[in-house]
């Protein structure tokens, strides 16, 4: 049987910076039967000239250039171009290491009704990379359950099977702006199997001009509408409401429906006497961090500790994070300082944690 074909979607608005080291990654991929259908969406950079000169050595790569019409249109669009069994998705500042499509090809061989696959990454930071850790919340395999929560694959890991995905469910729906993969994710695997490859096959690139860092409050709005959408058809949910209010303004009023939103689902999780009951409640918990870091980030310390106040959960966040907040009330200047040392201590601790780019074989002439 012949090895499948991989049609490799690459949106690209404005990504000169970084768009050769993606397109070369893809290029460098010990798989080789792959076609990249790169759509340029508008850029006013470079972006179309370097697609141009890759497209000149090397006849897999695949190009249309187009006005702006945005991210969910042009993939989409990609996809109804694409002419392989597989999909994969890459972004255009990202770098995908070269065993990864022979990796995902073989476990789709392995599992012939499998769907989707994502897999770990690595975090690369200017010249450096952090390396990343499994994550034993995959392990559960549930993940028709844990896709209910959060985003299970990070987007530019995942490779679509077209042979098990209707056409018209490998769609990304425009209601729901910048959380789209969230929502197509939500869908697979609420029908067909998803797996992760717990190693890291994806150099995921962190800048300010990422779709992530510019448009993150929409992200979490759309983020908690998708959830309340997901809890509400399970029955865990009777407060919709709670979720969309905080995603548009975090206050006391909000963080306080938010906190009793939080319970009443984790009292229906820990009502359920079924073996699945353990990941909706690892799923609930990954959705309160949600929550936490979205009332943290307003750095006003005295709603970080109501909210942590009224849902009980002290426990859960870092020892560091909480003798900070105890003193949020009485002295939110002093809570203010603690913060701001945290997160110093945190860019340091990433720093050593982390090796210089050049030092990781997949990355060397790229990064």
């Amino acid at each position: 049987m012949s090895s499948p074909l991989i049609s490799v979607v690459l949106p690209v608005y404005n990504g000169e910076p970084y768009l050769a080291a993606a397109v070369e990654s893809i290029l460098r991929q010990d798989y080789e039967r792959l076609e990249i259908v790169a759509i340029d969406d508008g850029s006013n950079d470079l972006s179309l000239d370097i697609l141009e000169r890759y497209r000149k050595i090397d006849n897999r790569v695949r190009i249309l250039s187009r006005e702006n019409r945005g991210l969910i249109a042009t993939l989409n669009e990609g996809i109804s171009l694409a002419r392989g069994d597989l999909i994969a998705r890459m972004d255009a500042d990202d770098i995908s290491y070269p065993t990864r499509f022979s990796r995902q090809v073989a476990l789709f061989e392995q599992q012939p009704r499998l769907a989707i696959s994502g897999t770990e990454v690595d975090r690369l930071l200017g010249s450096r990379v952090v390396r990343s850790t499994p994550n034993p919340i995959y392990r559960s395999g549930d993940w028709h359950i844990l896709s209910l929560f959060f985003t299970i694959f990070l987007h530019s890991t995942v490779m679509y099977n077209r042979r098990v995905i209707p056409d018209d469910m490998l769609v990304y729906d425009p209601s729901y702006v910048h959380a789209e993969d969230f929502d197509l994710f939500r869908r697979i695997a609420g029908e067909f199997p998803a797996a992760m490859i717990d190693e890291s096959l994806v150099a995921y690139r962190i800048h300010s001009d990422s779709v992530t860092s510019k448009h993150r409050r929409q992200m979490r709005r759309t983020h908690l509408k998708i959830v309340a959408e997901n809890l509400e058809r399970q029955g865990l949910n009777d407060d919709p409401d709670a979720l969309l209010d905080i995603g548009a303004a975090v206050t006391p009023d909000t963080i306080r429906q938010a906190a009793d939103c939080m319970l009443a689902i984790e009292g229906k999780i820990a009502g359920q006497a079924d073996t699945a009951s353990s990941s909706y409640a690892e799923g609930a918990l990954c959705f309160f961090y949600f929550l936490y870091q979205l009332i943290a980030d307003e750095q006003r310390p005295e709603l970080t500790h109501a909210f942590l106040k009224q849902t009980g959960k002290w426990e859960v966040i870092r020892r560091r994070e909480r003798y900070g907040l105890r003193a949020a009330v009485a002295a939110p200047w002093l809570s203010r300082m603690s913060e701001g040392v945290i997160r110093r201590f945190d860019g340091m601790a990433r720093y050593y944690q982390s090796v210089p780019a050049k030092t990781v074989l997949p990355l060397q002439g790229l990064a």
